[in-house]
């Protein structure tokens, strides 16, 4: 292990994240109540310019009326991209008027980690001002090349960072790659053309403790096909994808869930390089395999993981 090590950000289950348009405050209630783990209520893409300042209030009432946190939600708010000119309201107006109930911020769009700083300190100096006790961690939208290429700046640009997200639409029309198929496959490529920036952002989120996040899938009616693409960023090492419809909730609970099997086995991995341990020994076999502290740091992850799932349950 490296000497330098970053300690991660705050833990929170994030295996599905519910995206609520602040203009619909029909759903809030509905997604307060659902079984997904995380809400964002969105004030951007899915808010048209006539709706802004609507939906910017709709939010706000719903974070002061809605026990997100009694429901066991960690509710996120997306503002619009810094080149607008509604951003800053959406921080200061929200922040200084529903801040007290308000988790994080996803951020838009991030192109430079000043992009990040930016909102940082606009935060710090509203939660001052207000004298909030909780400190409101930042998530970052990692959707244009721009983005993805100074990724690592962008992880470390603030200690209130938590999570990336891979945002796949507008990182598709930032490649300008043929594609209108919101997070499914071209059939022209030869795989998955979006291996590289799943891969790179992930690497960017683990070597400095940040908790990596899949995007959308747009076809909700292709149940499958949302499947397909949440198991290949779940094998990745994903931690969750978002849903952009109820129906999409369940299937990222479950293929973001270790399977009961995986988990057995590696309580059963744990136990043998204990039982090697103290007979002296630093590796152990177990179903004919050798183990060693690589597959007990493996099976921590799905262990842990585990717990998270049953404390919340």
């Amino acid at each position: 292990m490296s000497h330098t090590q970053y300690a991660p950000a705050r833990q929170r289950l994030q295996r599905s994240e519910l995206a609520v348009p602040g203009s619909s405050p029909g759903m809030f209630e509905k997604a307060a109540s659902s079984s997904a783990d995380y809400v964002f209520l969105d004030l951007e893409d899915a808010v048209s310019p006539g709706d802004k300042a609507q939906a910017r209030r709709n939010i706000i009432e719903a974070l002061n009326d809605i026990d997100w946190r009694g429901k066991g939600k960690t509710v996120s708010v997306r503002i619009n991209s810094l080149d607008t000119h509604y951003m800053y309201r959406d921080v200061v107006d929200v922040v200084e008027q529903a801040g007290a109930n308000l988790d994080t911020i996803l951020i838009p769009k991030v192109g430079v980690a000043a992009d990040v700083y930016m909102v940082d300190a606009m935060l710090t100096q509203i939660e001052t001002a207000k004298g909030f006790e909780n400190r409101i961690g930042l998530e970052a939208l990692i959707e244009i090349t721009l983005g993805m290429a100074n990724v690592d700046a962008i992880a470390t640009s603030s200690p209130r960072m938590e999570a990336m997200h891979f945002g796949v639409a507008d990182y598709a029309a930032s490649c300008r790659a043929r594609t209108t198929n919101i997070g499914g496959l071209n059939p022209d490529y030869p795989g998955d053309q979006w291996h590289h920036g799943l891969s790179r952002m992930l690497v960017a989120c683990r070597a400095y403790g940040l908790r990596p996040i899949d995007g959308p899938f747009g076809d909700f009616n292709d149940p499958d096909g949302y499947r397909e693409a949440a198991r290949r960023a779940a094998t990745l090492g994903y931690d969750g994808k978002w849903a952009i419809h109820p129906s999409q909730i369940e299937l990222a609970n479950d293929i973001f869930s270790p399977p009961d099997a995986e988990v057995e086995r590696a309580r059963r991995i744990l136990a043998a390089l204990e039982e090697a341990a103290a007979a002296g020994k630093g590796a152990a076999q177990l179903d004919g395999r050798m183990i060693d502290a690589a597959s007990a740091r493996m099976a921590e992850n799905v262990v842990k993981t585990d717990a998270a799932i049953r404390a919340k349950s």
